[in-house]
């Protein structure tokens, strides 16, 4: 049957009314799709489990996030240095990078270095809130000064003295005390052994393969570490408790036991003690002590860190100096000497030959750039902004003067380029690289930082693909 032009009109109708109503929607997508590429909204903040899914995947992709310590991101002639000690490395404490080593992979015993193990452990006990510095730790027997092996460094602690841990952090940072050692592993864990586990996953745990202890004073040749291994730990160290170095490390000197220390059936009695026939289990007389660190106070900036020696190890020392805002961190190792003596002058000597030498070699750069988020158009995806971060950001860049025109102020000259597409088209994957920053000298790239996608962003269906293409013609006019 025929169908009459009434019928037909209709059909038409509807027709004409929904082919109408797409049209003015996808206008209005089109419109609303360059309004906001032109005038973009911000992006929500990731969620906690969004940034969980970002770290685990740059740290996947870029080692450099998590190392604690780094080549320079640029090729550099190694410094020729008058360094005594068998073994030695120099690190920035900021960003990281290596700037000097020598024999930097030798095991050597870190000797008495081995109390910063100590100290993180208590600090991190510290943190947890387990313990406090004002806390009154007992004195073990095997704690005594009188019952250390001998030629131990000692902060002189007897029965029953009163000290704090606080007092005891003191003794093992400047006095060097293997009888505090003692004392603050048997506080903090019970026993010598349970302590130990703690140092040696705390090595473990930041992947110092070489690094081992079995007793926590250094006294043994049995613990091991390197100078790039310590050098590592002691950054991490500081890096962790920055308050160390000023209530602990950078003190000149200590007097102990003072009056509140002894024992109370020792107060009131003669203070002065005769030491000649052996340390006695009792002391009550003050023993003033300078830090073993024969820098401090000395050399311009020095506030740590701490020496160490045995004979199977030679005469070490970790060492940081900080000016303005530049810290240096040196580990010698194996330095020469037949007495302390001399030991102290091979630790001042390659101490200031390296820390002179690396603060005049390089300048310091803070990169604003690092943080800051990039926000970039997207095209043909459901989403129409995307923010590009840092891969990782290194606090600082070292600036090698030997670039520059002029060395003095060689970090004023360093140039900062952000490439940055266009657009981005279809579908966004959080953890790639979409752009990148570089930094340069005179001419010269000293480190290129890859800018990744924050989140992943999915293509768009063919509708909203539709509408960007008339939308990005409408915003060429």
């Amino acid at each position: 049957m025929k169908k009459t032009p009434s019928v037909i009109s209709s059909y038409k109708k509807p027709l004409f009314v929904i082919s109408a109503v797409l049209l003015l929607s996808f206008t209005v997508t089109v419109f609303v799709r360059a309004y906001t590429l032109r005038r973009p909204l911000p992006q929500e903040p990731l969620s906690q489990s969004q940034k969980q899914s970002l770290e685990a995947v740059l740290n996947q992709a870029y080692p450099e996030r998590t190392a604690v310590l780094r080549p320079l991101p640029y090729p550099v002639n190694p410094a020729v240095l008058d360094v005594r000690a068998r073994s030695a490395i120099a690190v920035n404490m900021q960003n990281g990078c290596v700037l000097y080593e020598k024999n930097a992979d030798e095991i050597i015993p870190p000797a008495s270095m081995t109390k910063l193990f100590v100290m993180y452990v208590v600090f991190e006990e510290i943190k947890k809130g387990t313990v406090s510095l004002k806390d009154t730790v007992p004195l073990p027997p095997e704690s005594w000064a009188c019952n250390m092996p001998p030629h131990s460094s000692l902060m002189f602690l007897g029965k029953n003295q009163i000290v704090t841990l606080e007092e005891l952090l003191t003794g093992l940072a400047v006095c060097s005390g293997n009888d505090a050692a003692y004392a603050v592993a048997d506080y903090i864990c019970g026993e010598m052994e349970a302590f130990i586990g703690r140092m040696n996953a705390a090595a473990e745990k930041l992947g110092l393969t070489k690094t081992h202890f079995v007793e926590s004073s250094g006294y043994s040749e049995k613990n091991t570490t390197t100078s790039r291994e310590m050098a590592a730990f002691a950054r991490h160290y500081v890096d962790t408790f920055p308050e160390t170095l000023s209530l602990f490390h950078s003190r000149l000197s200590y007097t102990y036991p003072q009056e509140h220390n002894l024992a109370p059936e020792d107060r009131g009695k003669p203070r002065a003690q005769d030491f000649s026939q052996g340390i006695p289990e009792h002391i009550t007389m003050g023993i003033y002590q300078k830090n073993t660190n024969p820098l401090l106070g000395t050399l311009d900036g020095c506030n740590g860190l701490k020496t160490g020696y045995i004979d199977e190890s030679g005469y070490n020392l970790a060492l940081t100096i900080t000016r303005g805002s530049t810290c240096i961190l040196s580990v010698t190792m194996g330095g020469p000497g037949n007495s302390v003596q001399e030991g102290n002058a091979g630790r001042i000597h390659d101490g200031t030959e390296i820390m002179e030498w690396a603060f005049a070699a390089f300048r310091e750069y803070e990169n604003p750039a690092l943080f800051r988020e990039y926000s970039v158009p997207l095209v043909f995806a459901k989403a129409q902004r995307i923010n590009l971060v840092p891969a990782y950001a290194p606090k600082t860049l070292s600036v090698p003067v030997t670039a520059a025109q002029n060395p003095s102020q060689a970090e004023k000259e360093v140039e900062v380029s952000v490439e940055l597409p266009e657009s981005i088209k279809g579908r966004v994957t959080a953890g790639l690289e979409y752009g990148r920053i570089t930094y340069s000298i005179n001419g010269r790239i000293l480190q290129t930082i890859p800018l990744v996608a924050e989140r992943t962003e999915k293509k768009a269906n063919a509708w909203l693909c539709a509408a960007d293409f008339f939308a990005q013609l409408a915003l060429l006019f």
